[in-house]
């Protein structure tokens, strides 16, 4: 039997990377999984990869309307949530003196306003003693240059789940962050602008264990928190990151 077996979760930003590797988890374990993506034909892509007991829900977390969709959705096919990854997110490089408004804005709007309305539009879903996990990174942590918009957005999610703890605290809902160091996923890829093998080359002396890590690395991490393994756990960031802020 499966780590999360008989469970319904919900992944959004389930269409690529660290999303699609932790919903093909969440289905090896046997849970019925939702994902979101906000480009169709990548969301169809990724349905096709995983198989069975998936089914993709297309939607943009920043706006509010497809949210209040996809509950009504997923309120309508399953009737309640066990797991909520609120993973969806973006990353852009700007140096200060170079930030723009837009840039700003859109940040926020994905990652800090569409993380903080997925989780409170699925409170009349979750059961009580779910888990919920948020996709934050080690960036919170760390003063690299040229992300300070995209690092304060995942400072916030750390800061979520800890209040979002003790507001859930009477319904013995967990609420937990994972924290990915460098990982090989088309988002950094895109941001480094270099391929595979040139992410390692550009991290194997800044990340202990010389390599990035892979989407799966993360997955594997989100299992546990989402699962009973973890049934003492809440409140806490994980970090996966090979070391990369740890030393």
């Amino acid at each position: 039997m499966g780590k999360l077996e008989g469970k319904v979760a919900l992944v959004t930003g389930g269409n690529s990377g660290i999303g699609l590797a932790t919903a093909e988890r969440f289905v090896a374990e046997g849970a019925y999984v939702f994902i979101t993506g906000r480009r169709q034909a990548e969301l169809d892509a990724a349905v096709e990869q995983i198989g069975s007991h998936v089914e993709g829900l297309q939607g943009d977390v920043s706006r509010l309307a497809d949210l209040d969709r996809l509950f009504a959705e997923i309120a309508a096919r399953r009737g309640h949530l066990d797991v909520l990854f609120a993973n969806a997110g973006i990353a852009e490089a700007a140096p200060l003196g170079a930030i723009t408004e837009d840039l700003f804005d859109r940040t926020f709007d994905i990652n800090v306003k569409g993380t903080l309305f997925t989780v409170q539009k699925a409170l009349p879903l979750l059961r009580d003693g779910a888990s919920v996990i948020l996709t934050a990174s080690v960036v919170a942590s760390k003063g690299l240059p040229g992300v300070s918009v995209y690092s304060a957005t995942k400072a916030a999610l750390r800061s979520f789940a800890r209040t979002w703890t003790t507001d859930l605290k009477a319904r013995k809902i967990r609420v937990n962050v994972v924290s990915p160091g460098p990982i090989d996923t088309p988002g950094l890829r895109g941001l480094r602008g270099v391929d595979g093998a040139q992410l390692d080359a550009a991290y194997a002396l800044s990340v202990p264990l010389g390599h990035v890590g892979h989407p799966d690395d993360i997955a594997k991490a989100v299992v546990f928190l989402a699962s009973d393994d973890s049934s003492f756990v809440t409140g806490a960031e994980l970090f996966v990151d090979g070391g990369f802020a740890q030393v």
